[in-house]
């Protein structure tokens, strides 16, 4: 049974139409990644597969129960969510901010626990910030509040994790290693992971599956093999490309 699936959605913002009829089915253990042009509104979708915005029309379902039926402490358990860009409106330290990723676990009078702590120290250590636990976030730079949020979405420890584009701001070894750690997670914990990227190469070696927006409505969806061809893509990007083979498979290109 999927973790998460999708019938016939309908998701629309402004003058753009999202999708149309989009089925879609993420279980356990699988990592699919949404790609398409600027504007085409990958986020909103992410948003709305997370509860965040209705849907114009169809059904998301979470476990086999309805999303919108289910308390938001029940889907906060299930399902956590990466945002593009992150905004401290208080001066909150290290600790505190990851320690947020264990509310939906908490109870409205409760203390966190030692086990909390130690699952936000386990999250700390994993994107390498044990030692700023007492820095003030608004200190960080966007490569470490990058990995901060990562870290809170670790500490939440959800089966679904809906990540919009996580390796913003991040360098090379940090885009690298966040996301073998995500890869990681997903084969041990069997933790369903989608993602919104813009890299291809990157998705191509780190996502089994894929969701194709076209802007218009029209979407593909399926393994990387039956779903990125270059005509696909071509069409996707509006761009010309081209395909190498590289270490860790197919490279795409624009030439």
């Amino acid at each position: 049974m999927a973790l998460l699936s999708t019938d016939t959605l309908h998701v629309s913002i402004g003058d753009t139409t999202v999708c149309t009829t989009l089925d879609l089915a993420v279980s356990a253990g699988e990592r699919w990644c949404i790609l398409g042009r600027n504007g085409t509104g990958k986020t909103t979708l992410l948003h709305t597969l997370a509860g965040l915005r209705d849907a114009d029309a169809g059904d998301i379902h979470l476990d086999d129960q309805s999303l919108h039926s289910l308390p938001r402490r029940t889907v906060a358990q299930h399902i956590g969510l990466l945002f593009q860009d992150h905004s401290d409106a208080f001066p909150a330290s290290v600790m505190e901010t990851v320690l947020s990723g264990r509310h939906p676990w908490i109870g409205a009078l409760q203390w966190e626990s030692e086990q909390d702590i130690a699952l936000a120290r386990a999250a700390l250590h994993a994107v390498n910030l044990d030692e700023l636990e007492q820095r003030i976030v608004t200190t960080l730079s966007g490569g470490e509040r990058r990995r901060l949020g990562l870290a809170t979405l670790l500490s939440q420890d959800p089966q679904l994790m809906l990540l919009d584009e996580p390796t913003n701001h991040l360098d090379i070894h940090h885009q690298i290693g966040m996301l073998d750690l995500l890869q990681e997670k997903s084969v041990t914990d069997r933790t369903a992971l989608v993602f919104v990227m813009h890299d291809i190469n990157l998705a191509l070696r780190y996502c089994t599956h894929f969701l194709l927006l076209f802007g218009d409505g029209e979407t593909a969806l399926g393994n990387a093999a039956e779903v990125l061809t270059r005509d696909r893509l071509e069409r996707l990007y509006q761009h010309p490309l081209q395909k190498l083979q590289g270490t860790h498979g197919n490279v795409w290109l624009p030439q």
